[in-house]
């Protein structure tokens, strides 16, 4: 097949255009034409909206700027004549020709479906994830993995560079939790071990009996110790630091706890199907030996104040609830750093070493004032220039259908890996019912792809910012804007080429065009072009919900389609090879908006 070059979203185009004719109205002055697509089809397709703010600027009637700008634009080849409307809207109706050329190009490119990639796309760091070393991920790591995973998906693709996204999984495995571990491990060998065994082989053998649960339970036991006994507390602290200075048996044993830890996050990420991988883990340690000179270089330019013993930098603008002026603590008064301070040493890291120019953190809501001013003093101290975009991307928490944070019946975070297998087993009940006939394998690999399919859209489908409500029956139900909704859509037009005895590869070879000429047709035709647009916009604005809900409403336009339009019993060969195009295109679309949510699609259900 011919390779076909990829093509700019219609909304582009026509703000491009627009934009130039406005500009030709205003003396060559910048302006901006502000082109949505139209929210009721009757007034066309798309609408430019920036007349009525140039003409506020130039004091002009909009109504006149925007026939003014009528006689200046071209948009002939793929647009009837624009009409305005209202106060100085310009209304767009596309072509039904055009669509069909521009349908058919995007058929073609089977790399891309026709979609533009962004030109020099800037060095982007996504931090996301970030279990905990020691400790079990529970349901409080599912967003920001999930989320996270999107966001590196789309962005690829977006970029069409890999090299240009770095994937940070910012582990949380320094400190004092860690120095907690080290005292319960250690203090075990040496005064519940014979005195003769090897530190190594008890290492070792420690590691390879015990569970992630046992790990997790160590660190709850040692963290309630500290917490009521001070004598304790203090000989977690020297653990702490002598795991800093480098002494042999706290190293081996971090070394050892952080890659056990790391291995059960592994088969969380591959359960979960996700990307990240251990070549993206740099947690805390790893700026370990970079704080002190954060320190060094704040006090150089002078941002450094001492409040009640600790060192603090003070930011416009943050003020707490009394009205005083709130600092950003980067030292304690014992010396110790903050969670402000190493993500300030992960910010000069990432600009300096790793170039980027745009970072993205993806964290629970409840961070944002902590990245309001961590962000203003990388600002401030020069780390971060008017070059680097900051994006800190909140999101909501999960809660139960009552709106009460997930928990199990004793009031514990709920374990991700028990989610996910439970989201698993219910997938396969269903199956089961429905389809008891099938093989067990096939009846797995389909419970794998629903149910962790069930639970990434659910999050996804919401805004962000939204708690995501953790609800088994909605999530899993064919109904709705679901996973499982969208997996039967995709399976139900593969069921189309199979039914027909279809050759995909030989319906390519011929080279057919689409022809959308029922207004069915042309409604899908015209959704199936905005696949462009909103990958572009989820790029851009990191809002994932606009694909989930893209997605839905092709799922709906393609079942209004098939009902209205018959398809392997249309009229002519050609109008069933037109159709046959359209159906095809969209399974790939549904099935490439999925993949870069993650989420598999399944060709029989």
């Amino acid at each position: 097949m011919a390779k076909y070059s990829p093509m700019k979203p219609v909304i582009d185009i026509l703000e491009e255009r627009v934009s130039a004719a406005m500009a030709q109205c205003a003396g060559g002055a910048g302006a901006a034409a502000m082109v949505k697509p139209t929210q009721e089809p009757k007034f066309g397709d798309y609408q430019a909206n920036g007349v009525m703010g140039l003409a506020k600027k130039m004091r002009r009637h909009p109504r006149e700027l925007a026939g003014q700008v009528i006689e200046k634009l071209d948009v002939s080849d793929m647009c009837r004549e624009p009409e305005i409307a209202g106060p100085g809207f310009i209304n767009f109706r596309l072509k039904g020709a055009w669509i069909a050329a521009q349908l058919t190009k995007a058929m073609k490119d089977e790399k891309r479906l026709g979609i533009d990639p962004v030109g020099n796309p800037p060095v982007t760091v996504i931090d996301y994830s970030c279990p905990n070393i020691a400790k079990q991920m529970h349901v409080g790591h599912l967003r920001s993995t999930i989320i996270g995973d999107v966001f590196a998906r789309v962005l690829e693709f977006w970029y069409d560079d890999p090299t240009k996204i770095i994937r940070q999984n910012h582990i949380g495995d320094w400190g004092l939790q860690m120095g907690m571990v080290l005292r319960k491990i250690i203090d075990r060998y040496n005064y519940d071990t014979e005195k003769s065994m090897d530190f190594d082989d008890y290492l070792n053998e420690y590691f390879c009996n015990i569970s992630e649960e046992d790990l997790d339970a160590s660190y709850v036991e040692e963290s309630d110790l500290g917490l009521g006994d001070e004598k304790i507390a203090k000989i977690q602290r020297e653990y702490t630091l002598r795991l800093q200075y480098g002494e042999t048996k706290e190293n081996k044993t971090w070394k050892k706890a952080r890659s056990f830890t790391l291995d059960k996050c592994s088969y969380i990420y591959k359960q979960l199907g996700v990307t990240l991988t251990e070549k993206d883990v740099c947690g805390e340690s790893f700026y370990a030996d970079r704080l002190g000179a954060v320190i060094e270089d704040l006090a150089a330019a002078d941002l450094l104040e001492e409040s009640q013993g600790a060192r603090c930098v003070f930011l416009e603008g943050f003020k707490s609830k009394e009205g005083e002026p709130l600092p950003l603590i980067v030292q304690k008064s014992d010396g110790a750093y903050l969670y402000s301070t190493t993500d300030l040493a992960a910010v000069r890291y990432r600009v300096d070493e790793l170039k980027a120019e745009r970072l993205i953190y993806v964290t629970d809501a409840r961070q944002k004032l902590h990245f309001e001013m961590f962000f203003a003093c990388a600002r401030r101290a020069g780390w971060a220039g008017d070059n680097v975009l900051l994006e800190h991307v909140p999101f909501g928490s999960v809660t139960d259908p009552k709106g009460r944070p997930l928990k199990t019946r004793a009031g514990e975070n709920v374990k991700l890996k028990d989610l996910l297998d439970e989201a698993e087993e219910r997938a396969f009940n269903i199956v089961n019912q429905k389809n008891p006939d099938l093989p067990d394998e096939q009846k797995k690999k389909i419970a794998h792809a629903v149910g962790i399919g069930a639970v990434k859209y659910a999050d996804l489908s919401n805004n962000l910012v939204s708690d995501y409500v953790f609800d088994w029956d909605k999530m899993l139900t064919m109904e709705g804007n679901t996973a499982p909704y969208m997996q039967y859509a995709y399976a139900r037009v593969q069921s189309i080429f199979r039914k027909g005895g279809i050759d995909e590869q030989q319906l390519l070879k011929v080279d057919h065009a689409v022809d959308p000429s029922a207004p069915e047709e042309l409604a899908l035709a015209k959704l199936l072009l905005r696949y462009a647009e909103v990958v572009e916009t989820v790029a851009r604005d990191l809002r994932p919900h606009l694909l989930t809900a893209y997605l839905f409403d092709l799922a709906q336009s393609f079942s209004t389609f098939y009902t209205n339009c018959p398809v392997l019993k249309a009229e002519t060969d050609a109008l069933r090879n037109s159709r046959l195009l359209l159906c095809r295109h969209t399974a790939r679309t549904i099935r490439h908006g999925l993949g870069l949510l993650g989420i598999e699609t399944i060709e029989q259900m």
